[in-house]
C-alpha cells in the first residue's frame, strides 16, 4: 500500500492506493483520518489523482476518472458505484439510492455503507443528503460537507 498527502484548499488530504487503485481519500480534519503508519510514501503513484483534485478544487473538473479499489463487502460496493452517479452539484437521499440499487427497504443500511465508503470526494457520500434537504452525516463533519456542496453549487438546506 502506498500513500501521499495533498493539501486541499479545505484541509489536508490524504490518499491510498494498491496496484488495482486509489483506495482510500480523507480529510484528516475529519472524524476519519488515515493512519499511514506501515504504508510507504509514493507521491509518483498519485500523479493524476493529484491533478484531478487540482482540477476539482479550481473548479474545472466535474467528474473524476480513476481506477478505484475500495474494500468493502458486495452490498457497500453497490452502494459506492450508486454514489458515483450521482451528478455533481446535484444531491439524493438514502432513499434514492436503495432504490437505485433495487432495494427500496434498505435505507438505514445505505446509510452505513455511504457512512463507511473510503474514497470520500471521488466516490461522492457528501451529495447524500435527507429527504427533507438537510444536511445529515458526514466523516468530515457536517461543516465541510457543505462546503463541498457549495463549491458544487449544490441546493439543500443548512
Amino acid at each position: 500500500m502506498y500513500y501521499c498527502t495533498y493539501q486541499s484548499p479545505l484541509g489536508e488530504i490524504v490518499l491510498t492506493a494498491n496496484e488495482k487503485g486509489l483506495s482510500a481519500l480523507a480529510f484528516q480534519t475529519g472524524q476519519s483520518p488515515i493512519t499511514i503508519t506501515g504504508l510507504t510514501e509514493n507521491n509518483s503513484k498519485f500523479t493524476e489523482v493529484i491533478q484531478q483534485l487540482t482540477e476539482y478544487f479550481a473548479g474545472n473538473r466535474k467528474h473524476f476518472d480513476l481506477p478505484l479499489a475500495p474494500e468493502g463487502t458486495n452490498f457497500q460496493k453497490k452502494v459506492w458505484q450508486a454514489l458515483t452517479e450521482i451528478p455533481c452539484g446535484d444531491t439524493k437521499s438514502y432513499g434514492w439510492i436503495a432504490k437505485s440499487i433495487n432495494n427500496e427497504k434498505a435505507v438505514r443500511a445505505v446509510g452505513t455503507a455511504n457512512g463507511a465508503n473510503p474514497i470520500a470526494l471521488i466516490v461522492p457520500c457528501h451529495r447524500v443528503i435527507g429527504s427533507n434537504g438537510k444536511l445529515t452525516g458526514y466523516a468530515g463533519g457536517l461543516a465541510l460537507k457543505a462546503k463541498l456542496l457549495m463549491h458544487e453549487g449544490a441546493q439543500f438546506k443548512p
